[in-house]
């Protein structure tokens, strides 16, 4: 494994020093390519009423953004103030912070419906049994509170000193932290996550692998063989396309990428396209028969020739995977109300992939409401200057600018309110 990772250490570096294309010339070597390397989220069904006070308390509590409240409203929600009040008494007896707890239950909502006294409190109270400082449990707590939903003593222990090691750069093998501990899934995640380390993965994406159940890293054999063919095919273990093309690739067997490829050819791509696809977004080659036909279908329906939705796809691999109910409202949206042309969606698939509720339709009326001023005078402007841009770039362009404060003021009013 050592050997492992300077080879992939050494293809990291290559690909930053050099910027390579990958030329497959036929469907035998893209095989080749592969075969020659060796606590769930608690979603309570509270109604609207739970939702909503868990929002109101959120925002109240502990200043978050309403779209954050909202979000983790959606992962764990309460009707009253009673428990969440509790845990975040709690740890603010041990030390930590508004700005860190707000963090943890950004990351792990679950906490707010955790019972304080019968499990945070004794975790808490044990990591501290430890010798751990005030200072060094909130910090490694905070950047990853997921620790605290785990059972066992000995397992939180584990897991605590592997983050303590990795986040103070020290070099801990596995057998140690794993000392007396019985072999099994934690034993594996430990040693794969530390050659993931190794290889130069970052924090954030080492802990959310050590603590989800993922199998690529509770795997040994398996994990090993599937690390390699990663490595091999150029994937850098610094992004989280490394992650999820681990994840494709260890559920994947060889027949089954085969099949995979050949619907791909059906549409008219070539090995490299298929290569560049996985490239682009990993779980491409997840996509099944029935899928990409009824993906295919769905463009179709809409206008597009088969050969412009090929060019689409080459361009844009994740818009296979979109559903067809939110193809239909972005198209129709941009081509019937907005009046682009199909081609400009041709020419610019990622439009497809934006939120049409948070940038598409808040972007389009403000266009329709200037265009309806007379305000831009020539043509509709390209579909790329209105969505492709950041909010500020398009707040910039086309709110912002004017003179007439009044003008600006009800812009900017059609733009939160769409």
């Amino acid at each position: 494994m050592y050997s492992l990772i300077l080879h992939g250490r050494s293809l990291v570096e290559l690909q930053k020093c050099r910027n390579l294309r990958v030329s497959v010339p036929n469907a035998s070597s893209f095989f080749n390519l592969f075969s020659s390397a060796t606590a769930a989220h608690l979603s309570p069904r509270d109604g609207r009423k739970g939702k909503s006070f868990t929002v109101s308390y959120l925002v109240d509590s502990l200043g978050l953004h309403k779209k954050l409240a909202e979000s983790i409203s959606r992962k764990v929600s309460f009707e009253d103030k009673g428990n969440p009040d509790s845990v975040l008494s709690l740890f603010r007896s041990h030390g930590f912070t508004d700005s860190q707890i707000s963090s943890m239950i950004g990351i792990y909502p679950r906490l707010l419906s955790l019972d304080p006294e019968k499990s945070l409190g004794p975790k808490l109270q044990f990591l501290q049994s430890r010798e751990a400082s005030s200072f060094e449990l909130t910090q490694i707590v905070s950047k990853v509170p997921e620790i605290l939903g785990k059972k066992g003593d000995k397992t939180i222990s584990v897991y605590y000193d592997f983050i303590k090691d990795t986040l103070h750069d020290k070099s801990s093998k596995y057998e140690k932290l794993c000392h007396s501990f019985p072999p099994g899934n934690l034993e594996n995640k430990i040693r794969n996550v530390s050659v993931l380390r190794e290889l130069g993965m970052p924090h954030k994406l080492l802990f959310s692998l050590l603590i989800s159940d993922s199998q690529p890293v509770c795997g040994k054999e398996k994990f090993e063989g599937t690390l390699k063919k990663v490595v091999e095919m150029g994937f850098d273990p610094t992004t989280g396309k490394f992650v999820e093309a681990l994840n494709v690739i260890y559920k994947m067997n060889e027949k089954t990428i085969e099949e995979r490829f050949n619907l791909y050819k059906s549409l008219g791509f070539d090995v490299g396209d298929v290569w560049s696809s996985f490239k682009k977004w990993p779980i491409s080659l997840r996509v099944t028969e029935k899928k990409m036909l009824d993906s295919i279908e769905t463009f179709l329906g809409l206008g597009f020739s088969r050969d412009e939705f090929a060019k689409m796809v080459k361009h844009f691999p994740p818009c296979i995977g979109l559903s067809t109910e939110m193809v239909k409202k972005k198209t129709e949206f941009l081509v019937k109300k907005m009046n682009w042309p199909l081609k400009a969606l041709v020419s610019n698939p990622a439009v497809l992939g934006y939120s049409l509720e948070k940038r598409i339709i808040p972007r389009g009326n403000v266009i329709k409401a200037l265009m309806s001023k007379g305000l831009i005078r020539n043509e509709l402007p390209s579909i790329s200057c209105v969505l492709m841009c950041s909010k500020q770039v398009f707040l910039n362009r086309y709110v912002e600018n004017h003179e007439d404060k009044q003008l600006v003021t009800e812009l900017m009013a059609i733009y939160r309110a769409s």
